[in-house]
Parts: structure tokens; sequence; C-alpha cells
């Protein structure tokens, strides 16, 4: 206990040795000339603590006793609308997390809506729903949801609304088309009427904010097969049978057997010599033709483009190798048809 006797050197000293050792071993420090309200000298020390701003993160060292001195020391006033984490009340410590984003003017534009907020939001996600807005499944934002906040800019809604519905479909019968040549030149008959398939289909209907609806068949499947209308018609005139070349020889050569490049001359029944009654017993006429047996076999079913379906039904003493002789109706078809160069196809 230390008594009122005079002051010492030695006493001095030692409280001097003393006060050092204690500032060595980390147990006493000088504080700052920092006062309180009451006029009481506080003790501040220096911290370190991680501050990030406006999503820039920094280290930086600060006497401030909280996390509000600390923002007025950086001159930052925290707003309304501003975020930041932790309180401004709470003390600083070393390794702190600070967190601050100031808030940005931004309009949120869509369907029926038209606002402009202030907002710390880190991006578009976030700012949507801090505003309470609910996305549909399909809707659409721009910027995307990632996107930072744009600064004074807009974040734009499209509504998408979809649906689907289910339909059924008709799939129109094919005419099929078959040469008889028991019937007449020129006529025909239906010798099938045919009948339409069903397909039914899932179609998906789009339309985004108020604009036109669009559809897409999203699945199909045929429900009933159409079956074909069948006509028959009747060959032998020229005319008839170039009107049936026409509409297409590709049609005919894909059941075609073979192909062979003949010349082609013309004849009547009514011929000088001829008796009318072909080498099979046909009557000669248009659609059937004479041929050498040697190239084509008698009875063979043959096609040539400009004149038609033919049978090879008669032969003759000058025809002979890749001649043939077309078979007319009339004088004036043969003598329309004339010679020329062909290409004979016979059918399968």
């Amino acid at each position: 206990m230390i008594g009122r006797g005079p002051l010492r050197l030695s006493h001095v000293l030692s409280v001097s040795v003393l006060t050092a050792g204690l500032v060595c071993a980390g147990f006493l420090t000088y504080p700052t000339s920092a006062l309180a309200a009451n006029g009481v000298v506080q003790r501040t020390m220096e911290h370190v603590i991680t501050f990030d701003s406006n999503g820039t993160v920094t280290q930086q060292a600060t006497r401030a006793a909280t996390v509000g001195s600390f923002l007025r020391e950086r001159g930052i006033t925290v707003r309304a609308h501003d975020y930041l984490a932790p309180r401004k009340q709470v003390p600083l410590s070393d390794h702190l997390y600070v967190t601050y984003q100031a808030a940005v003017p931004v309009t949120i534009a869509g369907m029926h809506l038209h606002r402009r907020v202030d907002s710390a939001a880190t991006d578009v996600g976030a700012l949507l729903e801090e505003q309470g807005i609910v996305l549909g499944a399909h809707d659409r934002v721009q910027p995307s949801l990632a996107a930072r906040v744009p600064a004074n800019g807009v974040v734009r809604i499209v509504r998408v609304l979809t649906w689907q519905r289910n339909e059924r479909r008709t799939i129109a019968e094919k005419t099929v088309h078959r040469l008889d040549f028991s019937m007449q030149p020129g006529s025909s008959r239906v010798v099938s009427k045919g009948r339409t398939g069903e397909r039914a289909v899932v179609v998906q209907f789009t339309q985004s904010d108020n604009g036109p609806v669009r559809h897409t068949v999203v699945a199909s499947r045929v429900v009933r097969n159409p079956k074909p209308r069948i006509v028959a018609e009747g060959v032998g005139e020229y005319a008839a049978f170039a009107r049936f070349a026409r509409r297409g020889i590709e049609r005919t050569a894909y059941i075609a057997a073979s192909a062979m490049d003949m010349v082609a001359t013309a004849y009547t029944a009514g011929c000088s010599g001829c008796s009318g009654i072909t080498a099979i017993g046909r009557p000669a006429g248009h659609g059937i033709v004479a041929v050498d047996p040697r190239v084509i076999p008698l009875g063979t079913r043959l096609y040539i483009p400009g004149y038609g379906f033919a049978l090879a039904g008669d032969t003759g003493g000058a025809i002979r190798g890749n001649r043939i002789d077309l078979g007319f109706n009339s004088l004036r078809d043969a003598i329309e048809f004339g010679r020329r160069e062909v290409t004979v196809y016979r059918l399968k």
C-alpha cells in the first residue's frame, strides 16, 4: 500500500519500467482523443474490415466505432431504399463484412404494368421478388433475371399465355386411276368410293401479351387410315392416251420393268391386207400394237408416251427388232401420229 511519503526518483523509475512491460506484453494500449457526449474520453482501436460497396470488395482499416461512423468517414449517406448490412448501430470488429448497395431508379414495364421504383436489388430476379411480381412459366423478361438492375433503365416483362386443345382432323382420300381395256375409250366409272381417314392432333396455342395467337401441332396420331377412291378409265383412243400421258410419265415409269428406245409407226384395222383380227385374237385398233415377239413377247403390257397403254397383240412382216406398229381406230389418228422415235416401257 502506497503511503503519503515524498515521491522519490526510484518510485518513478519503477512505475515506468512496469508500464513499459505491460505495453510490450499487450495488456495496455493508449486511447485516441475521442470524447463521448458526456465529455469522457473514449478508447478506440483500429480494425480491418471487409467492405462490399456496390459490388466492389476491399479491405479497409478504420478507427470508427460503428458501421454508421465508418460510412460517414467515407462520405456515404444511407438513404431509405439503400441496402446496408449489418445495421449502422453495430460495433466494428476485425474481419467484419459490411455490405452497402445504393438504390438506383428503374422502371418495370409490361402489360397493364408501369412502375418506377428505387431499388438496391443486386439483379433483376431479386428486383421482381422485392416488388412482389410473380412470373408465369413461359413469361419472358428483358434483361434476364440474372442481369444487374439497369440504373435509369427499363425491365420489360412479356406475359406469355399457352394452352392446348385436342382436335380431330380429316385425312383426304387419294384418287387412283386404273385403265380398263374392256371399257369404251374416254369412259370412266367409280370402282371404289374410298373413305376419308382421321387424325388426332394436339395443338398448342401461344399468345404474347395481347398479340396474335399462334398455334403449333405438338402431337399427331392416325386414328383411321384413308382408303383410296378408285376410278376405272376406258382407253383406246389416241386423244385419251395423250391426255393420260400429260398427267405424267413419271407416275408410270416407276412401275415399268424396263424401257426400250424404238421406232414407231401407225396402222389401222382397215389397212390393205389386214384382216382386222390380231395374232392374239383381239380386234385391231387403238391399244393393240404389233411387235417382234423375239424382242417383246406377245401379251406384254406396254406404255408408250404420246400413245398410252397398250398390249403387244400382233406381229407384222416388216416389224423386226426395235420396231413397233401402233394400232389406231381411225386413219386420221394414224396419219397424225406418223412415224417417230419413242420410248416403250414394259410394265411389271
